[in-house]
């Protein structure tokens, strides 16, 4: 393209652009280190003027390039699509060119660069498939990594890889990570301490309004948020435009609420002529472009995900109205569910929204919640190295000779866990070996551009449904479906074929992508225009079958049988269930593609499924299918139960009753059930119970050799004392057999010859002077004497055990046997207690003896007439 000389609007625009007094301590840091950290606030530039510098194209000036500078080829990496796209076009527009030129662009599926680009602006998922392809990065003398500060997974990793590219083949590499709010001093430790460059911004005043709601709302879960708190935000965004002038920017969390809050706005006639518009990732290029290029006079609302909270500039916005909310994406390993959920928004997305407001005039942000809220905030938001799933983290670093993710510098490890989790589905899948090192398989993989379960499912779903069917379905997982399409895949597959919508256009160029990324790491040929499977029977497969496969495919883990209407057991032990609308409900087996979980909830949420046959499921979950004895204690049955079972993963196919079940199996089963149902499984009399007492006292006094007969205890050492029973012992009924009290006898200390001194020293019955044998109670803290107070006169001192160590707590009983003291020292009761005792009962029970002095009189069992 022939450059064509800027307008004055593009040279004035490139004048005000602050970052350009930051750029000689950029340049003197970049050639003294060859990294450099920019820390630059939005609006300064440092999206847009600084890769032109860097690449020699505004060296001498604004909109104006030195003959005699060099032209260096510099790479942009931008976290997402929508910002890679406006950054290129503004940078061209600031050059007087169209994209494609010497400023082009490249994102997953959309291409606008040639030969004579210079300054290409990429998504970082295209960046670190270029480091893959070719590590040196032949030709590019910069790369400048965008946002930083955002954290994503993919800018991390490819920071990461361009460290080891400088370290190893090209020194002479320049990196410079960008962001308006980051960890600077982490970021330069991280770039081997490089310099940290500052720009300032000219910001202008922003007030801030706080408007919570009136009424408590229910805080978000999962991907959830509450009606009511959207409702607040419309009807703060009507506040926002009655009470101040120009456009207002609106965050929200998701496509949902942004179209909910769409349609309680009303448009245009509701809002005063305000037009309203909407802005995400989802959003079609061209609405997109509209937003950027600001307004035609029209008052406008745009709301907007937090794709508006960096490198975007929304002309004309006065006013921020902000939700307070984000997504981010959060996984559950323990049951194989990946989504993104609703959090709020960190301190520090709440000022970089803030300042949306201030970027070219003085402004003001409604924030949708209470000041005295703002400390509880997160100060950021959280590394999505440490919350997201790893899977494909862990593909892309066993292709760049990582296996272990051990050397790469990352501001944040990996969590064991989840890196744990995420090789085990790289080895199911084939794309690492048992020493996690990629397979042919998993390069090919890893050059598809899509999540591994994803590729995984279009390399083997090709061979069954063909090339472009497989793409199409893949292409559908990839990207989540409008709700309106419903929870059937194969009806959504049936939608987006038809459909004229947004989402049925990028479904339809990411379907091309994928086969075209297809047939060239497999080798094959584009299949011939209008057939839908180039492989022999391929095309067989009904739609429904055919989602179904690739589904299960891509999750096998996710794979359900129905267990009562609308409701399944997915392979990895979750529970499913289907919306009470759902087409789905009818079906025995499931794969389902997307589906969350509330966090009220016991089941996942199925959002997208398709309707699977067992055949299917036993071939797409092949490696969880396991069959053999199972021999288990039934919570059900309260017994034990012998069957030999096959399953695939948590769900069982079928069983059939074991006649002769291993021994050692229906031993760990019946402890088993003694660990669930406890020891009353066994037949304790009244002296079992009471010799696990005694013993328990004397280990609690006294210690060892005396056993611990704690119930942990006790099954630690089940074969111990219930060895010979326990082996003979097949079912319940045996168990209720066991003497529980014989059997607790193998565990007292015969081998010391401690055993016969347990009469001694914790005697079952002690001897009173009334002549009677008196059971001793152990069950408590203190051992318990209950005897009637006649029983003990001419008792002086109180009756000790444990060896004399431990005195008996003497309950003493009226005649009737009711309670009347207790003392733990007789000798202090007969000198103070008793006279009130004597006072309160001789007058109730006249016929029983009352003598002044109990310490000197006879005990008796008798009444005073039957006294001899």
């Amino acid at each position: 393209m022939t450059r064509t000389d800027a307008p004055a609007a593009r040279t004035d625009a490139l004048h005000r652009l602050p970052v350009r007094a930051a750029l000689p301590a950029l340049a003197r840091a970049l050639d003294d280190h060859g990294a450099a950290v920019l820390c630059a606030p939005p609006g300064t530039g440092k999206t847009t003027l600084v890769p032109l510098v860097l690449a020699g194209l505004a060296a001498d000036g604004p909109g104006t390039s030195s003959p005699t500078a060099p032209v260096r080829r510099v790479v942009v990496a931008e976290p997402r699509r929508i910002a890679a796209r406006a950054a290129a076009r503004r940078m061209a527009w600031l050059l007087g060119e169209e994209v494609g030129g010497r400023v082009g662009f490249t994102v997953r599926g959309e291409r606008r660069a040639g030969p004579a680009t210079v300054v290409e602006v990429v998504t970082t998922g295209v960046l670190l498939q270029r480091l893959q392809r070719d590590p040196e990065l032949a030709g590019v003398d910069t790369v400048v990594l965008d946002e930083c500060h955002e954290r994503h997974l993919d800018a991390d990793t490819a920071a990461a890889f361009l460290l080891d590219v400088r370290a190893a083949l090209r020194p002479e590499l320049r990196l410079v990570a960008a962001s308006a709010t980051t960890d600077a001093a982490g970021w330069a430790r991280l770039l081997g301490d490089a310099p940290v460059v500052e720009a300032q911004g000219v910001s202008h005043p922003v007030e801030v309004v706080w408007a919570p709601p009136r009424r408590p709302v229910r805080p978000p879960h999962g991907m959830r948020v509450d009606p009511a708190l959207l409702e607040h935000v419309a009807a703060v965004v009507r506040r926002a435009l009655d009470e101040r002038e120009g456009d207002v920017l609106c965050f929200l969390p998701g496509v949902g609420e942004i179209g909910r809050v769409a349609g309680l706005l009303g448009g245009a006639g509701a809002l005063g002529g305000a037009e309203v518009l909407q802005v995400h990732g989802r959003a079609p290029a061209a609405v997109q472009d509209a937003v950027l290029a600001g307004g035609s006079g029209t008052r406008r609302v745009v709301l907007a995900t937090s794709v508006a909270e960096s490198s975007l500039t929304v002309p004309g916005v006065r006013v921020v109205v902000d939700a307070g909310l984000a997504r981010e994406p959060r996984t559950d390993h323990a049951r194989g569910l990946s989504a993104l959920t609703t959090v709020r928004a960190s301190r520090a997305s709440a000022r970089q929204r803030a300042g949306r407001a201030g970027r070219e005039a003085p402004g003001a942000v409604y924030r949708c919640w209470a000041e005295a809220d703002e400390t509880r905030l997160p100060a950021f938001p959280a590394a999505e190295i440490t919350v997201a799933d790893l899977t494909a983290f862990a593909l892309q670093a066993a292709c760049w000779g990582d296996t272990a993710a051990s050397s790469l510098a990352l501001l944040d490890a990996p969590p064991a866990g989840a890196l744990g989790a995420a090789r085990a589905v790289l080895t199911a899948t084939g794309a690492v070996d048992t020493g996690g090192r990629p397979t042919d398989r998993g390069r090919r993989m890893a050059r598809l551009g899509v999540h591994p379960r994803l590729a995984r499912a279009l390399l083997d779903g090709a061979r069954e449904v063909g090339a472009r069917r497989a793409a199409e379905i893949v292409a559908l997982l990839s990207e989540e479906p409008p709700r309106e399409y419903g929870d059937d895949l194969a009806a959504a597959w049936r939608s987006a074929r038809r459909g004229g919508d947004a989402y049925g256009a990028r479904w339809r160029a990411e379907a091309r992508r994928l086969e075209g990324s297809l047939r060239v790491v497999t080798g094959e040929a584009a299949a011939p225009a209008g057939r839908t499977g180039d492989t022999p029977g391929a095309g067989a497969l009904t739609d429904d079958a055919a989602a179904g496969l690739v589904a299960a495919l891509a999750f096998p883990e996710r794979v359900a049988r129905a267990r009562g209407e609308g409701a399944y057991l997915m392979v990895s032990g979750t529970g499913a269930e289907l919306g009470d609308a759902s087409r789905l409900r009818s079906a025995p087996w499931l794969a389902v593609a997307v589906a969350d979980r509330p966090v009220t909830a016991a089941s996942a949420r199925v959002r997208l499924g398709a309707v699977i046959d067992e055949d299917t499921a036993r071939a797409a979950a092949g490696a969880l299918l396991a069959e053999g004895e199972e021999v288990r204690w039934s919570a059900e049955r309260r017994d034990v139960v012998a069957r030999r079972v096959a399953r695939l993963g948590a769900v069982e196919l079928a069983s059939s009753p074991l006649s002769t079940p291993d021994p050692g199996l229906v031993r760990a089963a019946l402890l088993e059930g003694l660990r669930a149902e406890g020891w009353g499984l066994l037949r304790w009399g009244a002296d079992a119970a009471a010799l696990r007492q005694r013993l328990a006292f004397l280990h609690r006094e006294l210690g060892e050799p005396w056993p611990d007969v704690s119930d942990a205890a006790l099954l630690e050492r089940a074969g111990d004392w219930l060895g010979a029973e326990l082996d003979r012992a097949r079912r319940r009924a045996d168990l209720e057999r066991v003497d529980a009290g014989t059997a607790l006898r193998g565990l007292l200390p015969w081998a010391t010859g401690e055993a016969a001194r347990l009469d001694e020293l914790a005697p079952e019955r002690l001897e009173v002077p009334s002549g009677s044998r008196i059971r001793i109670d152990y069950g408590g803290e203190q051992p318990v004497l209950a005897v009637k107070l006649q029983e003990l006169f001419g008792l002086e001192e109180t009756p000790r055990v444990a060896g004399g160590r431990v005195p008996v707590l003497v309950h003493l009983l009226s005649p009737a046997g009711r309670p009347a003291a207790v003392t733990a020292d007789l000798a202090s009761f007969w000198k103070d207690g008793y006279r009130s005792v004597r006072a309160e009962l001789r007058g109730r029970y006249p016929r029983h003896p009352w003598p002044e002095d109990p310490s000197t009189a006879t005990a008796t069992r008798r009444t005073n007439t039957r006294r001899p």
